[in-house]
């Protein structure tokens, strides 16, 4: 039986996504996405913020660089992955993050406008709005 790498989140963007168009024309976003959770510690309301490293690829990447900037609250599918790398001095290091599959943005649909002369909606409505990496 094959195992299951299945990660779900619905964060906040922490900084506006960094493009990079690697050998071959791959497209590659990534950028931080913290989730909160609050609880009660003796009586009082704690707040507590995970950070997690969030890449995209290709198409997906192309359309989170698009739409998505810092502050933006989004729902997020993928699945861990961990790498090694070595830094500046050649020392081995280790990163944990989360490879998107799909994203599906939240909020208003004036929150995601990327033209600025488009007006936002007159009425409020919450939208959201699916992408999958598939589709591109």
């Amino acid at each position: 039986m094959s195992g299951i790498n299945k990660v779900i989140l619905v964060g906040h963007l922490g900084k506006d996504p960094e493009v990079r168009n690697l050998e071959g024309g791959v497209s590659v976003t990534s950028f931080p996405l913290a989730t909160s959770e609050t609880f009660n510690k003796d009586g009082k309301k704690v707040e507590q913020t995970e950070w997690h490293n969030i890449v995209m690829w290709r198409g997906l990447a192309e359309v989170a660089a698009r739409f998505l900037s810092k502050g933006k609250l989004v729902y997020i599918e993928g699945k861990l992955r961990t790498r090694s790398f070595e830094d500046k001095e050649g020392i081995k290091k280790y990163t944990t993050e989360i490879v998107a599959e799909n994203f599906t943005m939240l909020g208003r649909k004036s929150d995601f406008e990327t033209d600025p002369l488009k007006s936002p909606s007159k009425n409020g409505d919450s939208f959201i709005d699916h992408l999958n990496a598939d589709d591109y």
